[in-house]
């Protein structure tokens, strides 16, 4: 039977079968399964039907253990049940599993397996999430690629019905999960075929229903319930028989024979690896190699169900000639003998070997592999090989890293390469955001629906948001491609952005005779002079064909700026001949329309136009055969910390792999203040100050999201002193405190995103030669070219070795005061135009001297703490912020540890200092000023330091053991301020329960609440923040419900200082509330409005949608301050005015909300109704609150 061939990804392949066979799926987003969740969403609103004729129902949870509680819930009433998640989510699951488990109610949960957070974030994929969840009493089943991700979440839902125990399907996170590959279709014919109708009959049967009434849960005494686990014996062992006879049923269907376990390579193998999951495809890659080549006599052993472990079915799958065996795991178990697989395997040999001492038992061995995505290999692959034929082989190891403490990596020859010349392969270098991988999706997915090639593609990217380089690998040919590992040779090799190649050497993994496409704003008779010297003999070397094309200029002519995906994907078309001309025009247009239909047509058109345009713009390069460029820079400057030289510069330059375990920090402690050496030079149009009209107001800085614009004061002694020569931008400073001294504001072009947010917000007009004021600001983009970063770095340089603004002569409190303060948080990975980031810098620019930061898992996480720099910085003297993420859900608790902390410390040194008094250690009169110090200003808190320097110094000539446990805690004795951050996905969702629980406490926490109004980092899911009407995954037919209202909710408790702030809106309302929040010795929420590439906007216009936002009502300006009730004062205060305009003139400028007119115009005009009535409520019940609140 012939089958439909699609050319789809892992997360696609396994969530077709799991909506077709399931009736309720709970959802929760998380990295890198929510496409699952958000493809189920999709489905269930476009009411496509599961195989029962039914349409299942979706609903989202606000954690991943309400999901695991629902799911129980549904389960146990006689649903067909799912859902989807990975690593925390998986743990915050367990509870529900065991009594899933317990009570023998058969489901699938679809994992992609992905890293856990130890000493800090991974987001990549490895199976430390699996094997954590393995003891809860559920099957394994473990797929390979993506076909097989399809093919055995079939086989899983027919095992459970059959065998009543419940199933975790996983397959590798990113590495299969992302991966798109063309396979064969299951049809809903196919998935009927496999599912016993009977079974699922079974399942309703045993449903608790008031019809025929049991009871579940009971509580167990110890006369029974020891008895009672043992009952589930029987179906632990028929399990793996079901799970091998489904996977026999489904080989008559479509020829995919599937086992337990199943053996690839030389019948007569000494040397066998044990595997599960993609690695097993690069092992049996490199096996087929090696025994063509060097007749090798290895094996390989694909672990398929690895709970419940049928240990003689491994056994058999051996062949008998095995000496010995590697037993490769993806996850670490510190302290454990071995890893999981490598105990089981070792279990079964041994039991083996009781059943049958004629037996010879093999030498086995353990190694660790793949940990957070990390490459695996075919180098790696024979390294592990080798050591098994080796004279003297480590028995645990691991490889990849370079281990030299503990010495358990394997070494490896990096250049040993299985690819053959039969597959042709691409690799892209990209900008995070410029939407590379989105267009190569859409290739890859052309060349498989277009020819006969199978086809790979994978894409590699950090977690940052947007602005690092992305890597997608591309592959295709006749034969089936099997190559679950990255490209080293290559044929086709593109740059999407020419700062590149001062940064990266991406030309040392082309092949000879390959070719090369670059973006450069250099025609073909000049650009030759403008390469690095190491570009140009790779070049030559290579024998290299070499295109340019200017896709800056055209997006920019088009209106796409810096958006060329559409332009470099016709330009690969064009110069590989993959298809004929006009075909690949067609493809590329038709899958145009069917990416950015739902945007409009001027957004389809503009990509149109893109795609003529490239035709008609690529340009050969005649490669000439002299070197005569340039040195490729250091990646980070002499001055740069010896840390950073040796160990950031390795990630940044790409080369991260190579950093050996001595030099990374064993508890996962970084420096801060690292972004400042990473120069990423990717905006196309920067920023240009005009003295002459500026203001002196502070807006831009303020609005700045990632702090490449900055101001001062300075004497004219002071300007010399740090080097400003006549190119140096100043003006008369303003203001009759600055008398004398010349004001400048300096941007680093070096690391401006070109958002443009600070030319949207400039007041400051310039005059014509009239004297008249015209409509352009003080600030203009301009094109970011070479010459001009080798006119502005020498600037940023001696703007940042003046001397700070002295505090006496400023006022913190106000926009301009503020931002003379420098921020301590800067030049991080958001994306350009972020919403977010101002209010974080901000924060830094106030208190980051004396601040600590928790800060949830999500976007605010990723742009803060992303290696390989981080952008929280440090003054002069040291001090800075100090920053930790735990997790996403116990963000609040977690920042409330920390106040406790402080407080009990701060205590303790009060009085260590009385003791230290009393022992005549320290003066009276020295505690004394110290005790009853008051740190209400910065210089107040300035002075508290210098008394601590004098202590310690009293304290350094006693040799007291009062005198040495106080030295170590008398900081504490200096204010700190303790500042819990995140995304409203954490505050009004997962994180909610803790966050009302820390806010009821009492203690004196600032919660910096940054509302995009949905989840941010996983894609853009639904929160409860979300408004109503507005359109996202999980609500794709547009969400519902109203937002909810947290500020009120808080403001009722009366003991917490709440704020809606927005910047765009109102920046003195948002500054003054800042201020006023971390001034209340009590809890404070300060809710922010940030505007978010997920609302689909010009960011460009984010201001403007902030100030549209308060306009109409939807996000009202307010202040709720406890202290004012104390004074017989009323505590709410609201900012902003009567709405003015209505919530469709602020909501149809998104794209979020315009999406559903485009597609349900009735629903849309409906749900915009009922948002309407939404603003209207809220305002009128703000302005019952504040009247109700009236003092008489």
């Amino acid at each position: 039977m012939s089958r439909k061939m699609v050319t789809i990804d892992g997360n696609t392949a396994c969530a077709n079968i799991a909506y077709a066979t399931s009736e309720v799926i709970t959802i929760y987003p998380i990295t890198p399964s929510s496409p699952m969740a958000d493809i189920a969403d999709a489905k269930a609103t476009a009411k496509q039907e599961n195989i029962w004729g039914s349409v299942p129902v979706v609903s989202q949870m606000q954690s991943e253990a309400g999901v695991a509680g629902a799911v129980h819930g549904s389960l146990g009433a006689g649903a067909m049940c799912t859902t989807f998640t990975t690593s925390q989510g998986l743990l915050l699951m367990i509870p529900n599993m065991y009594k899933i488990a317990g009570e023998l109610t058969p489901t699938v949960f679809h994992i992609t397996a992905r890293a856990l957070a130890c000493q800090g974030l991974s987001i990549f994929g490895d199976h430390g999430d699996v094997m954590a969840a393995r003891q809860t009493g559920w099957a394994m089943l473990c797929s390979q690629d993506v076909q097989e991700a399809q093919d055995l979440a079939l086989i899983a839902t027919q095992s459970t019905l059959a065998s009543r125990v419940p199933f975790i399907h996983f397959f590798d996170g990113f590495r299969t999960s992302h991966e798109v590959m063309k396979i064969e279709d299951l049809s809903m014919d196919d998935i009927r075929f496999m599912i016993d109708e009977d079974l699922v009959i079974e399942h309703r049967k045993r449903a608790l229903t008031p019809d025929r009434p049991s009871l579940a849960g009971t509580a167990q005494n110890p006369d029974v319930n020891f008895t009672g686990r043992e009952t589930v014996n029987k179906y632990y062992d028929a399990t793996p028989g079901i799970v091998q006879e489904t996977m026999n049923k489904f080989a008559e269907l479509t020829g995919r024979q599937y086992h337990l376990f199943d053996y690839v390579g030389a019948p007569d193998a000494t040397d066998v690896i044990v595997i599960m999951g993609s690695g097993a495809l690069t092992v049996a890659a490199t096996i087929e190699h090696l025994i063509a080549r060097e007749d090798r006599k290895v094996g390989l052993a694909i672990v398929r169900l690895f709970r419940p472990f049928d240990a003689a079915a491994m056994v058999n799958a051996l062949p008998s000639t095995v000496e010995r065996i590697t037993v490769m795991d993806r996850t670490k178990e510190p302290g454990a003998i071995g890893e999981p697989l490598y105990e089981d395997v070792c279990t079964a040999l041994t039991e083996a070997l009781e059943r049958n001492p004629t037996m010879c038992m093999p030498a086995v061995y353990g190694g660790r592999f793949g940990l957070g995505s990390a490459e695996f290999s075919p180098a790696m692959v024979k390294a592990i090989l080798d050591n098994m034929a080796s004279f003297a082989p480590k028995k645990h190891f691991c490889v990849g890293p370079h281990d030299d403490v503990t010495f358990t990596s394997l070494n490896y020859d990096p250049h040993f390469n299985i690819e053959g010349e039969d597959v042709y392969r691409a690799m892209f270098y990209g900008l995070g955001s410029d939407g590379t991988v989105g267009a190569n999706k859409n290739t890859i997915k052309i060349i498989g629906t277009e020819t006969d090639n199978s086809t790979q593609g994978y894409f590699v990217y950090d977690s940052k948001k947007s602005g690092s380089m992305t890597v997608s690998h591309l592959r295709f040919g006749k034969k089936q491609v099997v190559a679950p590992y990255l490209i080293t040779k290559a044929n086709f090799i593109a740059c999407h952005n020419f700062a590149f190649l001062n940064s990266y050497d991406m030309l040392a993994n082309l092949h000879e005779g390959g070719t090369f496409l670059l973006t450069s704003t250099y025609d073909k008779d000049e650009i030759w002079q403008h390469l690095p010297a190491l570009v140009q003999k790779q070049l030559i070397e290579k024998k290299a064909r070499f295109y340019i094309i200017d896709a800056v200029k055209l997006g920019l002519a088009l209106g796409l700026g810096a958006r060329i995906n559409m332009i470099m994907q016709t330009a690969f078309f064009k110069i590989s001949g993959i298809l004929p001309e006009q075909e690949a025009i067609d493809a590329i247009k038709k899958a145009i329309k069917k990416t950015y239909g739902s945007k409009g047509d001027k957004v389809v058109q503009m990509n149109y136009s893109a795609v003529d345009g490239a035709i008609a713009n690529i340009f050969e390069v005649t490669v000439p055969e002299s070197v005569n460029g340039h040195e490729m820079p250091p990646t980070v400057p002499e001055e740069a910390p010896a840390f950073v030289r040796e160990v950031t510069a390795r990630m940044m330059a790409g080369r991260g792999e190579s950093i050996k375990v001595s030099q990374m920090p064993a508890d996962g402690r970084w420096p801060t203040a690292t972004t400042q050496w990473e120069k990423r030079n990717i905006a196309v149009k920067v920023s240009s100050w005009d003295p002459e009209a500026c203001i002196q107001c502070g807006r831009c800085s303020l609005v700045c999201p990632h702090a490449s614009i900055r101001m001062k004061v300075a004497t004219p002694e002071a300007l010399q002193a740090a080097g400003a020569d006549e190119s140096f931008k100043t003006a008369d400073a303003m203001g009759k405190e600055f008398a004398g001294m010349k004001f400048t504001i300096q941007i680093s072009t070096a690391d401006c995103c070109g958002c443009t947010l600070c030319v949207s917000t400039c007041p400051g007009r310039k005059k014509d030669a009239n004297g008249k004021r015209t409509d352009e600001p003080a600030l203009a983009m301009v094109l970011n070219t070479e010459e001009l970063y080798r006119q502005e770095a020498p600037h940023w340089k001696t703007f940042m070795a003046l001397p700070e603004v002295d505090e006496q002569l400023i006022d913190v409190g106000t926009i301009k005061g503020s931002q003379f303060k420098r921020p301590l948080f800067e030049f991080s990975g958001a994306c350009a135009g972020c919403g977010e980031t101002p209010y974080v810098k901000l924060v830094t620019q106030l208190f980051g001297d004396r601040m600590l930061a928790s800060n949830a898992t999500g976007c605010s996480s990723i742009y803060s703490g992303n290696l390989p720099t981080t952008p929280y910085a440090k003054r002069a003297d040291g001090r800075g912020p100090a920053w930790s993420n735990s997790l996403f859900e116990d963000n609040a608790e977690h920042g409330l540890g920390m106040r406790d902390a402080v407080d009990k410390l701060g205590m303790q040194a009060g009085e260590l200092l009385e003791k230290a008094v009393e022992a005549q250690i320290v003066a009276k009169e020295l505690a004394d000023s110290i005790l009853d110090a008051r740190q209400d200003t910065q210089m107040a808190i300035e002075a508290q330091r210098a008394r601590i320097d004098e202590l310690k110094k009293v304290l350094e000539q006693s040799r007291d053991i009062i005198a040495k446990r106080l030295y170590h805690v008398a900081d504490y004795l200096v204010k700190k301020s303790v500042w819990i951050i995140g995304g409203d996905g954490w505050g009004y969702d997962i994180g909610y329960g803790g966050l009302d629980h820390v806010l009821a406490s009492g203690k004196n926490v600032n919660v910096l609440l940054l509302d995009t109004e949905v989840y941010s980092n996983t894609g853009g899911q639904m929160s409860k923040s979300t408004p109503r009407a507005a359109v996202a995954q999980f609500a794709s037919s547009g969400k519902t419900m109203p937002k909810k209202n947290m500020g009120m909710i808080f403001s009722t408790f009366g003991t917490v200082y709440v704020a809606r702030i927005s910047i765009g809106a109102n920046p003195t309302q948002a500054v003054r509330a800042i201020k006023e929040a971390e001034a209340y010795d009590g809890p404070s929420l300060v809710i922010c409005y940030a505007h978010c590439i997920n609302h689909g906007i010009d960011m460009a216009k984010g201001l403007e949608q902030q100030k549209k936002a308060v306009e109409c009502g939807h996000w009202s300006l307010f202040r709720y301050n406890p202290d004012l009730e104390k004074a017989g004062k009323n505590p709410m205060i609201i900012d902003s005015k009567e709405p003015t305009i209505s919530f469709a003139e602020y909501a149809m400028n998104e794209n979020r909300y315009r999406r559903l007119k485009m597609s349900n115009a009735e629903h849309a005009a409906e749900l915009m109704q009922k948002s309407q009535e939404d603003v209207d409520r809220n305002w009128k019940l703000l302005k019952g609150w504040a009247k109700a609140l009236e003092t008489e």
